[in-house]
């Protein structure tokens, strides 16, 4: 990602506009209260009309469990994403994105919500119903050589422990970078900068194997003798993707309600565009490198999970996703003007977000309808539910706090960045 920023600095110049000041507001008003209410009613109805239609579709609520597990990941991947994006900030020591990193500090809270959320589908574990995860019928698992081999990673207690521990971490994680940017809000002291800075290189490495191995145990254990080394990281493309996507309609709703009108400007937007096009680019390539490799070997064990999902209906939703989540962004996100211009960039956003859905139901459903793809109402009033309220609770956190870092030291430069 360059910028005017490194630019400069490697050849001794001042920054353009070194002088930009903050002169924007930088607090929540009554809209943030409104929207607060309205996400977060609408997203405790359809949570209500959600267990309903699941009580109604029988099965022992296998649609619900498996429509809700599609609306979780979505709504965790916006969250993770948003951790992550904190802390390679502070990794890198970027400048150019300080006047964001609150929004993202406070998506990351999101991950409070997703640990209550995530309690259903830990009930279901703990109660051993496998109406959800095969792993839990213990003939199947108990009468098959190579699934009898898992045991030692596939049971109850460990998983309810590595639950444990992934939300812990992240939750922890998540806490400290919003405490210590608040604080600094208060203090100028570089004593926080220090703290933040050294915090990031252990984080990112554990973050990294949590976020794999909580891919491994939500999806691809679904179906358990099913196996990649390669599934977190295209797990993770999708965090990435979402959580940039994320930004830009928080920046874009912020800004049309008077909010960083001035701090957010058409370079910030043109990097998060830019990292929006870059993963749209790293996800084609790891879900090509998963299925080439897997492909080429063809060993049953992992040749059925895509022989699944290339025949009968799921063949369309297949090359439907290389489309929709590869061609189109691909070519619509090229254009630097596109990048640039809020309501483009707003507009893709969606798409994104929308076709992330789509991979998520596409590695999730074939589990349940192994014939053919199937839609339900389910798939529409749970992901209403998580995304409604996420964003109720999201403006919730915010409704108190600067809506950007006012006292970091490298806010200036942030203020005053520009694109090559």
């Amino acid at each position: 990602m360059a910028s005017n920023e490194t630019k400069s600095e490697s050849k001794g110049h001042h920054e353009p506009n070194h002088g930009a000041e903050l002169t924007d507001s930088i607090k929540l008003g009554p809209e943030g209260d409104y929207v607060m209410k309205l996400a977060g009613g609408i997203g405790l109805g359809f949570l209500v009309v959600s267990i309903g239609l699941g009580a109604a579709a029988g099965d022992a609520f296998k649609q619900f469990f498996h429509s809700y597990l599609v609306a979780f990941t979505w709504g965790l991947s916006i969250v993770l994403g948003a951790l992550y994006w904190v802390t390679l900030q502070h990794l890198v020591n970027a400048k150019w994105s300080v006047v964001l990193r609150r929004i993202a500090e406070l998506l990351a809270q999101g991950l409070i919500l997703m640990a209550l959320l995530a309690v259903p589908i830990v009930v279901t574990v703990a109660q051993h119903n496998d109406v959800l995860f095969p792993w839990l019928n213990h003939d199947l698992m108990h009468n098959n050589h190579v699934l009898h081999k898992k045991l030692g990673y596939l049971n109850t207690p460990f998983f309810l422990a590595r639950m444990a521990v992934y939300f812990g971490f992240w939750i922890l994680l998540a806490r400290f970078y919003l405490k210590r940017s608040l604080e600094q809000d208060k203090s100028a002291a570089s004593a926080y900068e220090v703290t933040m800075a050294k915090t990031a290189p252990p984080s990112m490495i554990a973050f990294a194997l949590t976020v794999t191995f909580a891919a491994f145990d939500l999806i691809m254990t679904l179906d358990p003798l099913w196996f990649s080394t390669i599934f977190g990281v295209y797990y993770f493309a999708g965090c990435v993707l979402a959580v940039h996507s994320a930004l830009t309609l928080a920046m874009f709703w912020l800004q049309s309600n008077g909010r960083l009108a001035k701090s957010v400007t058409k370079e910030h937007y043109h990097d998060v565009g830019k990292m929006m096009f870059a993963f749209t680019i790293f996800w084609a390539y790891i879900g090509f490198s998963q299925f080439m490799l897997i492909w080429y070997a063809n060993i049953p064990e992992e040749t059925h999970w895509f022989i699944q999902r290339l025949e009968g209906e799921w063949t369309v939703i297949s090359y439907l996703l290389i489309i929709v989540h590869f061609v189109i962004p691909f070519f619509f996100l090229l254009s630097r003007h596109i990048k640039r211009n809020p309501k483009t960039l707003a507009i893709g956003a969606v798409w994104i977000l929308l076709v992330h859905f789509l991979d998520l139901h596409w590695l999730i459903m074939p589990n349940l309808h192994q014939r053919g793809f199937s839609f339900h109402p389910l798939d529409i009033t749970t992901l209403l539910a998580v995304g409604c309220l996420l964003v109720a609770f999201v403006l919730f956190m915010a409704k108190q706090v600067n809506l950007l870092p006012t006292k970091d030291p490298r806010l200036k430069k942030s203020l005053a960045f520009e694109n090559i």
